[in-house]
């Protein structure tokens, strides 16, 4: 048989969180919940699903290729960000088949054999996938107090660092950094890397203190800033994501991303999602008081400890006594799917009340409280 590149061999495979219908074919039972993959409960803006609808009325579009630029979608996210005082232009944006493709991309433009790339470790394991797949070395920083440890990522800087990842805020710990320390490091980095800040849970954040990482753009800084449609506005299933940066670093990052790569029903749906206002601050309102209940319920719980998050997950350490993989297990055969991100670590999307509350009754079987 074909033998792969040798560093090809030494990726694991991403394994996302199970499916509602795969659990419930294994278990035998139905109504399970899935909190596992931060996926937005609420769903999309109702006028989203008007204009998919009205899209599908028109069969024969089907048969067409997408825009290729997404010149609607990006012109939605020209106006977005103009209201907010920042004035972008179309070559200053790139879509994607969700973020996650974007950050690939990058990685494919930037990184070559023995090139290398800074992350923290836990963090998205895409990003060392990504840099593995291309030779690249993954060099990974242990997190500080659950928060990416900039002054040890700026330690493993060397001339072969080419990108520099930063998750902010972090998945699976649902921690960011702060305005000061975060211009502190962007002060010591090299101009000649590129530092690609994932926001994927941007719209979750309510700390006053988030850095805005488009000032460092608006500064003509080496900056990729990464966005999706995927969690707040609840696109998941479209896969469409965008990204921010000078135009020189779009140019060469398109020469890399494949035609038609985001679906026109994506583009029409994000486009839509980001006019809707009204239900953006629904899905956030939802989120942040299933948040408080959870807090409630989990500080009841003497033996676990939750760190406080600004996403639409929260991540929960076991106690020594019992590993993530038992939690997990047990809470399936009750029909509430998590998902295990260390050995003793699990992390728990904010589901609508019904869904919170089943996961706090099947966990307190595990553990009282």
């Amino acid at each position: 048989m074909i033998k792969p590149l040798s560093y090809v061999e030494k990726i694991q495979p991403y394994i996302p969180g199970k499916p509602i219908k795969e659990v419930e074919r294994e278990i035998g039972i139905k109504g399970c919940i899935k909190l596992a993959s931060n996926e937005n409960p609420v769903g999309p803006s109702p006028e989203v699903i008007n204009a998919i609808k009205d899209f599908l009325s028109k069969p024969v579009e089907l048969g067409r290729y997408p825009e290729g630029s997404g010149y609607e979608l990006k012109n939605a996210l020209c106006e977005l960000f103009l209201k907010k005082g920042i004035q972008l232009s179309h070559d200053e944006i790139i879509l994607g088949n969700g973020s996650n493709e974007l950050l690939d991309i990058a990685v494919r433009t930037y990184i070559g054999p023995g090139d290398e790339a800074i992350m923290a470790q836990p963090s998205f394991v895409v990003y060392s996938m990504s840099v593995i797949a291309q030779g690249g070395i993954a060099c990974e920083v242990p997190l500080k107090d659950y928060r990416h440890n900039l002054e040890e990522m700026l330690k493993k800087v060397t001339d072969k660092t080419k990108i520099i990842f930063i998750a902010n805020p972090n998945n699976p710990t649902g921690t960011i950094n702060y305005k000061k320390e975060f211009g502190e490091f962007m002060k010591a980095i090299p101009d000649n890397i590129l530092v690609i800040i994932d926001e994927a849970y941007y719209e979750y954040v309510r700390e006053p203190d988030y850095p805005d990482s488009l000032e460092y753009f608006k500064d003509g800084r080496d900056i990729l800033i990464l966005r999706t449609f995927s969690k707040a506005y609840g696109l998941a299933s479209l896969r469409i994501g965008y990204g921010i940066a000078k135009k020189e670093i779009i140019t060469e990052i398109n020469k890399i991303r494949q035609p038609f790569n985001t679906n026109t029903i994506a583009q029409i749906a994000a486009e839509i999602a980001v006019k809707d206002d009204e239900h953006l601050k629904k899905v956030i309102e939802i989120n942040e008081n299933g948040k408080k209940y959870l807090y409630s319920e989990l500080d009841k719980i003497s033996e676990i400890k939750y760190i406080p998050t600004q996403t639409n997950f929260i991540y929960i350490i076991l106690p020594d006594k019992m590993s993530s993989k038992e939690v997990f297990d047990t809470l399936l055969i009750q029909g509430v799917i998590v998902r295990p991100v260390g050995p003793a670590e699990i992390r728990v999307t904010i589901g609508l009340p019904d869904e919170n509350k089943a996961f706090i009754s099947a966990f307190k079987k595990i553990f009282g409280g």
